[in-house]
């Protein structure tokens, strides 16, 4: 039993970040702008989140600047992408490796500790709620209620979403120009206005993502520490067909392989013996080809992802 508590503590903390960022796919992607970007937003918010909390000494304004720092990222792939109808693949490769390669140059720069930030104090830091001794002796309690808040700011987030995207007037418009925006141009709506919106919303929600990397689990910065977070959302969210809850039950099936996984290392199987720890580790990666494989063919993309809009004169 506290096998099964612990891998659900796991599983909850692990998904947190790609929740996040699949729901920032989840607009990007509906409103027609491929995403590949996802890896490169989440890294420079947990850059920009690290350095800032470690000058101001809150993890709220790590926080903020870690936002900051994704939607900045998402403005450059929209203004490639949409005001000059680039290439998105490419504005979003480019973006990953740019990303990945100054963020630990100018950590090395400013900090001088091998590519990486400080670590952040406690007071600089999303730490787990304290819960009543009532609470915290029921494992269940503690596993649901024990964590810091960013994972109950993902959870909410989950709720808004899905009202957003399916109730709301800005999520109608946002479907009707990822399925067609010639026809939402002829109904008098603005899909450059509407597209950008969307980039920004995935930023705002890739900075929190990456800010949870840093200020709730690793404490500091580490070259590539993402470590293909955001590729794994992008596929949780093809996965899901696009759709909020079921990208999240995406998510959480990776996040328990991942916890799962950790937990497997140096354990010897009976006949098999001891798995070598390379094999065990590729158990989500591997997880995410198979997904894609058998489901890859049946999820129905947005109409006019990844084509150019140019209005109709």
């Amino acid at each position: 039993m506290d096998m099964f508590f612990s891998v659900l503590d796991a599983t909850l903390r692990v998904s947190t970040p790609l929740v996040l960022a699949a729901l920032a796919g989840l607009f990007s992607e509906r409103s027609g702008i491929v995403d590949l970007a996802l890896e490169g937003k989440m890294l420079a918010a947990a850059f920009a989140a690290a350095c800032v909390a470690y000058l101001a000494q809150s993890p709220w304004a790590g926080l903020g600047a870690g936002i900051v720092a994704g939607m900045l990222v998402a403005l450059l792939h929209g203004v490639v992408s949409i005001s000059y109808n680039g290439n998105q693949l490419i504005s979003a490769v480019a973006i990953n490796m740019m990303v990945s390669g100054v963020t630990p140059v100018l950590a090395l720069a400013w900090f001088q500790q091998g590519g990486r930030t400080p670590t952040l104090d406690d007071g600089a830091r999303f730490t787990a709620l304290q819960l009543p001794d009532s609470i915290a002796q029921s494992a269940l309690l503690k596993t649901l209620l024990g964590h810091n808040v960013l994972v109950y700011l993902a959870v909410a987030v989950i709720f808004v979403v899905s009202w957003v995207v399916y109730k709301s007037r800005f999520g109608l418009r946002l479907r009707a120009v990822g399925e067609n925006p010639h026809a939402a141009d002829a109904a008098g709506i603005s899909v450059k206005a509407v597209r950008y919106i969307a980039q920004l919303i995935s930023g705002a929600l890739c900075g929190i993502a990456g800010a949870y990397l840093v200020l709730a689990q690793t404490g500091a910065f580490i070259q590539d520490m993402t470590a293909g977070k955001g590729y794994l959302a992008l596929a949780a969210l093809i996965f899901g067909k696009w759709r909020p809850w079921a990208a999240v039950s995406g998510c959480l099936l990776f996040a328990f392989t991942d916890a799962i996984q950790i937990r497997l290392q140096g354990v010897a199987l009976p006949v098999i013996g001891s798995i070598p720890d390379a094999f065990i580790q590729a158990i989500p990666y591997v997880l995410t080809v198979v997904l894609l494989a058998g489901f890859m063919g049946r999820a129905v993309a947005p109409k006019a992802i990844g084509i150019p809009f140019v209005k109709s004169r």
